[in-house]
């Protein structure tokens, strides 16, 4: 019988006063917690599931607030986004939702959020983001990035960039969003990294991949962790490592 293994964390780093990232796994949320160690849940294949992460806009009000709002509407409909056209639909409400908020709300005002992720499905998934949080597919030949970064071009020798393009919120006027998603198909060892770029930028993608390729589950997601802190944990870290497996037979 076929599972969903997904190992999960959400970490301050080391320069961030508070997390304003938040992460979702089917029903369970992490919106502003901090985990001390990867948490690894096990869901039954088949059902559409949702892994999210999305990371609160720093510099502005209301970046908890805003990721969190994102993250449990996902979870809340997660098991009806078995579609591209529903999924785009989901995202686009998230977006109606942090705006709404902020109007809400003059001290949120221009709070935003960007927002990635996953959904397994029996014969596919469908990666989506908005904004530079990332999804990556882990294979043997390497990391293949499914998301498409929000940022603008960057200049030669340049890795990262805190300009963002497109995200949930973010502005005083109402802006729509125009999400990604992309449909892969699915092998029976699918595995995906979901991610801030509290990883991605300060970890180089060779890193990465090989510590993916060395290991799996809680112990991937917590090298993946350490190498963030390493590197000087220079922004709230989340992250979480799905995996499909199958279900080993009991010996008798």
């Amino acid at each position: 019988m076929a599972y969903i293994a997904v190992s999960a964390l959400s970490h301050v780093g080391l320069v961030r006063e508070h997390n304003e990232d938040s992460l979702a796994a089917g029903p369970w949320t992490l919106c502003g917690t901090v985990t001390d160690n990867p948490q690894t849940l096990l869901f039954p294949f088949g059902t559409p599931l949702v892994v999210a992460v999305a990371d609160g806009l720093g510099g502005q009000p209301g970046g908890e607030v805003a990721s969190a709002l994102t993250v449990r509407r996902l979870s809340r409909v997660g098991r009806a986004l078995d579609t591209e056209s529903n999924l785009r639909d989901a995202l686009k409400a998230c977006n109606h939702d942090v705006y709404a908020a902020a109007d809400a709300n003059p001290a949120l005002r221009t709070m935003g959020t960007t927002v990635a992720g996953v959904v397994v499905l029996p014969e596919s998934a469908l990666a989506f983001n908005i904004g530079d949080s990332r999804v990556l597919a882990v294979g043997q030949d390497g990391l293949r990035q499914l998301s498409v970064d929000d940022n603008p071009p960057l200049a030669p020798g340049q890795r990262t960039t805190n300009i963002v393009t497109q995200t949930l919120g973010g502005a005083v006027e109402f802006r729509d969003v125009n999400p990604h998603v992309r449909c892969h198909p699915l092998t029976e060892d699918a595995r995906f990294l979901v991610c801030t770029d509290g990883l991605t930028d300060p970890v180089p993608d060779e890193e990465l991949d090989s510590l993916l390729q060395e290991y799996e589950d809680g112990r991937a997601a917590f090298e993946l962790w350490k190498a963030a802190i390493e590197a000087g944990g220079p922004d709230n870290i989340t992250l979480a490592v799905v995996r499909i497996g199958e279900w080993s037979p009991r010996s008798p």
